[in-house]
């Protein structure tokens, strides 16, 4: 009897252990008693701005993607004042955060200083993205948002022409995989980009061939000057998924095989091998265990945004998003 006791007070203490520890990390639905109705007022929030502007969704999933990588998903990105990460180059782009603020007044309304501005983020981003033609998923909840935001610490953002392994180095500092990087990247089959961030692979790149980028198919070079003449004008925006800028799919894969990448970060998942055979995947070639991006890109989400989450009594709720209590 003694060993059976301890065998039972065993598993008692880790169903214990792990009971806490749910209890401290997010969960689905955990606003189901002290705000009810908190996603769906973020829903129809984002709907009734996606209505107006379609490009609301690939903005939504940059600025949720731009918080984790920096600090952890705290909304330290909605922050404003000089030196904050809004103000930080990486976060120029950065749009929809009238988005995040008209949710967050509802909710204030509904249910005062209760939903955190970072579970609005994570919430916004999937319910635009579902809009987008992206199938749904389940969003955990029950973050806190951040106090700190700098500007020098957007260092942990991947740039526009960073190495295939450099990228894997930021995205492995946060828990995720491989697969996650070319999971999460593939999120650019929605939006567009400007000239200014890749216009240099055009002109002048090589001494070689046309004098591009060898990586771009060649047929498609002249559309891309078209579009970012030289010394042109460098705001000008053009689809990252050439064909499907609207339309969450698997399309922006099949660009990169055929050398259509925009973004030399992009580009550089099919030129390295590490990242090439997980791209095949997606594309469904045959020898190869294919990967549903739909699905991939849901559990790959949810895991970014858990990164360095602050709950229980970490963090605060703020009253408006862009400023700390």
């Amino acid at each position: 009897m003694g060993s059976k006791q301890n065998l039972f007070l065993v598993f008692l203490m880790i169903v214990i252990a792990a009971t806490l520890v749910q209890g401290q990390g997010t969960r689905v639905g955990f606003y189901s008693r002290s705000c009810p109705r908190a996603e769906s007022i973020v829903r129809s929030t984002v709907q009734s701005h996606f209505r107006s502007n379609p490009s609301v969704a690939p903005a939504l999933l940059r600025l949720h993607f731009d918080d984790c990588f920096v600090n952890g998903c705290d909304a330290s990105i909605l922050i404003d004042g000089p030196n904050t990460e809004k103000t930080a180059p990486p976060n120029l782009g950065v749009r929809g955060y009238e988005v995040i603020d008209d949710a967050k007044a509802r909710l204030e309304a509904e249910c005062p200083i209760v939903v955190s501005c970072a579970d609005i983020i994570a919430l916004a981003a999937r319910d635009s993205v579902v809009l987008a033609n992206a199938p749904n998923w389940r969003v955990p909840t029950g973050r806190r948002d951040g106090m700190v935001s700098s500007a020098s610490d957007t260092i942990t953002l991947v740039g526009f022409r960073e190495s295939v392994d450099s990228q894997k180095r930021k995205f492995a500092a946060f828990g995720l995989n491989t697969q996650d990087l070319v999971t999460l990247v593939g999120g650019h089959t929605l939006g567009t980009t400007a000239c200014q961030l890749f216009s240099y692979r055009l002109y002048n790149f090589t001494t070689t061939g046309n004098g591009a980028d060898q990586s771009i198919h060649p047929a498609f070079v002249p559309q891309l000057r078209a579009l970012c003449p030289q010394n042109g004008e460098g705001t000008r925006r053009v689809e990252l998924d050439t064909g499907s800028v609207n339309r969450f799919d698997a399309s922006f894969f099949g660009n990169l095989r055929n050398g259509r990448g925009i973004l030399e970060s992009d580009q550089k998942l099919w030129t390295d091998a590490s990242t090439r055979t997980i791209v095949q995947r997606y594309l469904g070639v045959r020898g190869l265990r294919p990967l549903n991006f739909n699905v991939e890109f849901g559990r790959s989400i949810v895991k970014m945004s858990n990164i360095g989450v602050k709950t229980g009594s970490q963090g605060e709720i703020r009253r408006i998003c862009s400023a700390i209590n």
